[in-house]
């Protein structure tokens, strides 16, 4: 199978040095990146996961919840008929039924072609939205989207529900480091994984999938309380701009150490035969004990949190929070 266009799409993924829980400066440094790239020609501009707020175990980030026809999406929507181009993102989202979810949008001059809610929140994510449930594939013109967020680009049921389905993969991640604890040597290297794994999750999708691949993401330090733990985390975001074609390779790549910016690329959308099967099992890659340890304890705490701060406040960045 080869179903890809004759004709190939400039795009661009957007890596976003965030300031936790302020609103305002997160997507006034969006828009100036996004402004960015269209100056060079693009008609793709992905945002990174949670662009409005950036995301840690913060209680800010309860303040930064917005609607969905806030902020966040003013601004995705002005991009979009500004430089006449589709826009992506995803912010907490409250619903009308009181629900926050992680919401990815995707924005055209016209309007809102659709949406998708991330369908597990990793680690501390669980205090602050609950889980979706679509299947994450949005049409865009002729074309469908498929839509992956963080560590949706890690799990089985992410490649099964969009694998050779779409034409191309829009999404982004907001992925924290292994903090240098003791004994550092041991941590350490966790962390140089952990890595790896960031990079390799997001190359390898398109292989899983069949599709070409636009990430954006985070970087710059991160520092915050860990939960039901006397210890602070102490780290930063992995970062990962990057735009990959239907084959893996990497066309275009932005290393946390290059700080906030953009990159770019011409992706040719369409499905191709996959490389790789879909492995009998949840994850497609080894967390490494720290981040499994993470996940299994902080879904417990994140829970209970939500519970007890967003549903009882029930207030939007919107209605004054900012």
């Amino acid at each position: 199978m080869d179903g890809r266009r004759t004709e190939s799409i400039k795009v661009a993924a957007v890596q976003l040095q965030p300031v936790i829980g302020d609103v305002t400066a997160n997507l006034e440094a969006c828009e100036k990146l996004a402004n960015e790239a269209a100056e060079k020609g693009v008609k793709w501009i992905l945002l990174p996961e949670f662009f409005s707020s950036g995301m840690g175990f913060d209680e800010r980030i309860a303040n930064t919840v917005l609607p969905p026809d806030g902020a966040a999406m003013n601004l995705m929507t002005n991009l979009a008929k500004r430089h006449n181009a589709v826009v992506g993102g995803s912010f907490l989202c409250r619903d009308k039924d009181g629900l926050v979810h992680n919401a990815f949008f995707l924005v055209s001059p016209e309007g809102i072609l659709g949406r998708h809610d991330k369908d597990l929140p990793t680690m501390w994510e669980n205090c602050f939205y609950v889980e979706g449930a679509d299947d994450g594939i949005i049409k865009a013109g002729d074309m469908a989207v498929g839509s992956a967020l963080c560590w949706e680009f890690m799990r089985t049921q992410t490649v099964r529900r969009i694998r050779e389905k779409v034409d191309l993969v829009a999404g982004g991640s907001c992925w924290w480091s292994v903090p240098s604890w003791s004994p550092k040597s041991l941590t350490n290297k966790w962390e140089i994984a952990n890595s790896q794994t960031a990079m390799e999750s997001v190359r390898s999708f398109s292989t899983f999938v069949g599709a070409p691949v636009i990430h954006a993401s985070h970087c710059g330090n991160i520092e915050c309380a860990m939960p039901w733990m006397p210890l602070k985390y102490r780290g930063y975001f992995e970062a990962g701009a990057m735009i990959v074609n239907a084959e893996g390779e990497v066309l275009a790549i932005r290393d946390r150490l290059e700080g906030p910016g953009i990159v770019v690329g011409e992706v040719v959308p369409g499905k191709v035969t996959p490389k790789q099967e879909v492995p009998d099992s949840f994850w497609l890659h080894k967390r490494g004990p720290l981040p499994a340890f993470a996940w299994s304890y902080q879904r417990i705490h994140g829970k209970r949190w939500y519970s007890k701060h967003m549903v009882t406040s029930g207030k939007t960045a919107s209605e004054g929070n900012q």
